[in-house]
């Protein structure tokens, strides 16, 4: 802890844990595409993996533990990197040029917190089925298209709100990650720019396209 340069490396892989992660979460959920059998047939076989040398749902519950100490080490790590950066500057400088950086650099904290409360209602939603209209564990398939409906736009918007979050947190994720672990030639940043860029809007299109399948009629 005493050292930032392991900390930027903390964030750098538990940030790269967590996007691989959002990205085999993304492709489960597309599956919505194929229809309700295909769709639910997956989300149980979820629960089935490592059976039977280990009891049904534990990969989930290993899934969960990882991703939760993925997280927490990611905030920690930040913050005290964040705590670092103003106490090294405790004076506000009187003048200062603008600074160039990206509409996503300048939001990363309250990105942040927007992904944190998306991820907690987004449990509490499709996992628990707590605030689902349907709550129903045996037909998931029923609970996104209950929940995307198009009298719950509300739900459609704060979805969209947190996706886009996700995506600019990601771009600049990506590509200060990789200088992290190395990268600083201008040509390997220019290619690090554009690679976060793209791997960024595709998970977004990913996510988006499900809810707003559900609004328009398409997926029902």
């Amino acid at each position: 802890m005493r050292s930032s340069v392991a900390l930027k490396l903390v964030m750098a892989v538990t940030g790269l844990l967590l996007v691989v992660f959002l990205y085999a979460h993304m492709v489960g959920n597309l599956k919505v595409f194929v229809g309700a059998e295909s769709f639910d047939h997956y989300a149980h076989w979820l629960r089935t993996i490592g059976m039977p040398l280990v009891p049904q749902d534990w990969y989930l519950w290993i899934q969960r533990f990882v991703l939760t100490a993925a997280v927490i080490g990611h905030i920690v790590a930040a913050t005290i990197l964040a705590r670092r950066a103003r106490k090294a500057r405790p004076v506000r400088y009187v003048h200062r040029t603008r600074v160039q950086g990206s509409y996503a650099a300048r939001t990363m904290r309250w990105g942040g917190v927007i992904i944190l409360l998306f991820v907690i209602y987004h449990i509490l939603d499709l996992t628990t089925g707590t605030l689902n209209p349907v709550g129903d564990r045996q037909h998931p398939y029923a609970n996104v298209v209950a929940d995307f409906a198009p009298d719950r736009w509300y739900v459609t918007v704060f979805y969209t709100l947190a996706i886009l979050s996700v995506g600019f947190h990601l771009r600049h994720g990506l590509f200060s990650a990789v200088r992290t672990l190395g990268q600083r030639t201008p040509r390997g940043e220019r290619l690090a720019r554009a690679a976060a860029l793209a791997l960024s809007a595709v998970l977004v299109a990913g996510y988006l396209s499900v809810p707003f399948a559900v609004l328009t009629g398409l997926v029902d």
